[in-house]
């Protein structure tokens, strides 16, 4: 059966990175959608203990019931066809496994059954066939043919499920060595033009015809019978259960539910099926599963699919966080998930005592103007890297958010006019007077100049290597990425400026100290992730370059007392402050009535 004819194909996102890389990494990683899964599943709890709508309470003579009971001994037949339907039971060869005497729903040694083997797929099945797994259980002695003599309803079911799945071929790679060579040889450079012709040729035809499907063999076909014996009210059955629910006619009851377990099987498990093909794996097993382990398993497919619906979550990062259950500690595992709640919690902090920081702040004495227009550069070209390489929505909202938050930013620490004067209007930006009649703009000028001879060369070489070295989609990625890497590998040296103006002026007074010390334990929950995630020791060491950075102005603010005579951010200074307390003086009520006489 032939794959749907048009299916958005995943985008691939390739976001900024932190240390020595010179690729940015993802930032949305496992660890935050297991937050975001688990808000997820409490949100489907209470909407449907608070708003399900109330059914009348059903008599026990109208519940219906499993048709079979716990324990007993059920025989197994698998079969492998092209057809989804089947009912050829007498072709031996479709048979590839049979099993006797299973007891249903049991827990010991024998109510788990497992086999191996070699399946040699059809020309068909190589090229873009289908394959279906046909699973039929009968109570022992009873065969599962509805077509034998001997055959029961009452006593055999089976459920259909498929073993190719269909996925679409991954584009092609736009990128190129815009200086028309790559490193090594003569003949890696002959090499490196061919594949990018190939890769021309491939991108013109995927942009102009329909998406190409490739079908993928699944090594896994893991039966799981579900222990379940509730009586259900025949009218109201749990919405999540009656789907699954195969009911017999005559009377009500209900069989025994076959559960097809990929839960566990990742993407880079599977097979491409195509004419090299000789031979494929086939792991199988069948056994029990609990009632409480399947509806989680359903819950969290469930929540994956929305999280993609809203572009929250990207092809590819489910498999990441089942990778993070499968391979990692369990008790590291819970750790970490308690620190990314407490990194979430930090940020949002951070976050609300920025903006009530810049939000009151009167004045700029002592504070970098400078590092604010840097930070905003920052900001827009990490929106626009992440605009070229195809993010998700939610993460570009969340960017742009950040670039219109610091641009907010700009307005309070100078004075943003519109020059209309030319034919085009203009942004002009005048420096604060509390900024530009002291020595701050002084100190963070020399600061500056001498930091951007630095900056601008660390710069020039990424960016040169970056050209000689990598491949890029265009001239404007090429610029982009650069940007991007020197803002992730350089952007603490920005911190420094203020580091300079707070030791010429002796004094850390005006610094949002609140705000910071948000923004320094996540730090510390970095540090601990370094050491959790597996990554080279340079990019380790790396993390605790902003560690540095901080502890400067921890020990800056334990070297420089408080300066009663430096205005705060509200406008008035520390001996205001004890003067008013002396005469009975609302200073705001001051400062207000003179802003408004002036």
């Amino acid at each position: 059966m032939a794959p749907p004819a048009t299916v958005a194909a995943a985008g691939q996102q390739v976001e900024p990175g932190q240390g020595g890389q010179q690729q940015p990494r993802r930032q949305t990683g496992g660890f935050g959608s297991i937050t975001g899964i688990i808000r997820m599943a409490v949100f489907w709890y209470f909407i449907n203990k608070f708003f399900a709508p109330k059914r009348a309470p059903t008599e026990p003579s109208q519940q219906i019931f499993n048709l079979f009971s716990k324990g007993e001994p059920l025989d197994m037949w698998l079969y492998l066809s092209e057809h989804e339907k089947f009912n050829d039971f007498s072709n031996e060869g479709a048979l590839i496994w049979h099993e006797a005497n299973i007891p249903y729903a049991s827990w010991g040694p024998d109510g788990t059954r497992s086999s191996f083997m070699k399946y040699v797929p059809s020309e068909a099945l190589k090229h873009n066939g289908s394959l279906y797994a046909h699973v039929f259980f009968a109570r022992s002695g009873f065969p599962p043919d509805p077509n034998d003599p001997e055959y029961q309803p009452f006593a055999a079911f089976g459920r259909t499920h498929s073993i190719v799945t269909y996925l679409p071929k991954s584009k092609a790679d736009k990128r190129k060595s815009l200086l028309g060579k790559s490193e090594g040889s003569e003949e890696g450079e002959k090499a490196s033009e061919v594949l990018q012709e190939e890769d021309e040729s491939l991108i013109d035809s995927q942009d102009d015809g329909p998406t190409e499907w490739i079908s993928y063999w699944k090594p896994n076909i893991t039966i799981n019978l579900i222990d379940d014996f509730t009586g259900y009210p025949h009218n109201a059955i749990p919405p999540n259960i009656a789907p699954f629910l195969n009911i017999e006619p005559s009377t009500g009851n209900y069989y025994p539910m076959i559960f097809f377990n990929e839960f566990w099987l990742l993407r880079d498990k599977l097979t491409p099926l195509n004419d090299t093909v000789t031979e494929l794996p086939l792991n199988l097993e069948v056994g029990p599963i609990s009632m409480t382990k399947w509806q989680l398993f359903l819950q969290i497919e469930q929540s994956f699919q929305i999280h993609r619906s809203y572009g929250s979550m990207l092809e590819g990062e489910a498999d990441e966080l089942k990778r993070v259950f499968l391979e990692g500690n369990p008790y590291l595992l819970v750790i970490t998930m308690l620190v990314s709640v407490l990194h979430s919690v930090f940020d949002f902090m951070a976050f609300k005592n920025d903006i009530q920081f810049w939000n009151k702040n009167k004045s700029m004495e002592g504070l970098s103007a400078k590092s604010v227009v840097v930070s905003f550069i920052c900001q827009l070209i990490v929106f626009l890297y992440l605009l070229d390489n195809d993010t998700s929505w939610m993460i570009l909202g969340s960017s742009g958010v950040g670039v219109c938050i610091e641009f907010w930013k700009i307005g309070k620490a100078m004075h943003i006019e519109i020059d209309r004067s030319g034919k085009i209007p203009m942004l002009r930006f005048r420096d604060r007077e509390s900024y530009a009649k002291n020595k701050t703009k002084e100190y963070d000028d020399i600061a500056m100049k001498y930091l951007s001879y630095v900056l601008f060369f660390l710069v020039a070489c990424s960016s040169i290597y970056s050209l000689m070295y990598e491949r890029h989609k265009s001239w404007y990625s090429w610029i982009l990425s650069s940007l991007t890497s020197c803002v992730y590998m350089f952007g603490f040296i920005m911190m420094c400026p203020q580091l300079f103006i707070n030791y010429k002026l002796k004094s850390v007074a005006h610094l949002p100290w609140r705000q910071m010390t948000y923004k320094f334990l996540n730090t510390i929950i970095d540090d601990l992730f370094a050491f959790v995630i597996k990554m080279p020791w340079l990019h380790r060491l790396s993390v605790f370059r902003d560690d540095v950075i901080f502890l400067i102005y921890v020990y800056q603010r334990w070297v420089y007392p408080v300066d009663k005579k430096r205005v705060n951010e509200f406008g008035f200074g520390g001996e205001d402050e004890d003067q008013a307390a002396t005469d009975g003086t609302d200073v705001a009520a001051v400062k207000a009535e003179e802003k408004k006489t002036n």
